[in-house]
């Protein structure tokens, strides 16, 4: 659980911290992803449980400092950063947790499992998209130092040179997604409707994973073109 204590200490240092804290909260949620991924390819329900209840408790807190950044961000606040965009990151980087979330509970309301064809792409599938999800945070927690260049010189220059390398990482995660989808339509044959439905959807749902983590680095080129 979030101290309330700790949010105010937040609120204390500076406007930017919030939100560096939450992205790394949303990063340590979708950690889990690999233990439960680990756990379906093991068919082990105690791995799949605990990394479950994980990824929910690890969206909760995170909703937890989304709501005490948006009730503590001054409306006047003056910084290199408009406030609204400051808004729409702290937006992207909570539907990473909230599809980390999304995808536990797909996984065990359905007891799902994968072809043994899948697992092992799998797994690299997952590691790559929480590979972004890191990238991204990475990208955030240089916000200190963009402020103090004024958005300018060699730490615009770092920031972009990760900012690209965090699209390369998402190209990756849509090459294995389509991988997956190419096996799982091969598979369609000998598999139930449903799992092939739900297992497509299970594929979709890890790519947003990355999908949202590379929206957080392009919301915040879009704020160093400005």
């Amino acid at each position: 659980m979030v101290a309330k204590g700790y949010i105010t200490g937040l609120f204390g240092r500076s406007p930017i911290s919030p939100l560096q804290e939450h992205m790394y909260c949303v990063y340590i949620s979708v950690k889990h992803l690999a233990l439960l991924f680990e756990g379906v390819n093991e068919t082990d329900q105690t791995k799949v449980t605990l990394a479950a209840e994980a990824l929910v408790k690890g969206e909760h807190e995170a909703d937890i400092l989304k709501k005490a950044l948006r009730h503590n961000l001054p409306k006047g606040l003056f910084m290199p950063i408009d406030r609204r965009d400051l808004l729409d990151v702290l937006l992207m980087q909570d539907q990473i947790a909230n599809q980390g979330k999304a995808i536990a509970r797909l996984i065990t309301g359905r007891k799902m499992t994968l072809p043994e064809e899948m697992q092992e792409i799998f797994t690299e599938f997952v590691a790559k998209a929480i590979s972004t999800v890191r990238r991204a945070l990475d990208v955030i927690n240089e916000l200190d130092e963009l402020l103090e260049s004024g958005f300018r010189g060699r730490e615009v220059e770092h920031v972009e040179g990760m900012l690209q390398e965090l699209g390369e990482i998402e190209t990756e995660v849509d090459r294995y997604q389509n991988k997956l989808k190419a096996i799982l339509f091969e598979l369609e044959d000998d598999l139930r409707a449903t799992d092939v439905m739900f297992t497509y959807r299970l594929i979709d749902g890890v790519g947003r994973v990355a999908d949202n983590a590379e929206k957080v680095g392009s919301r915040l080129q879009l704020m160093l073109a400005r």
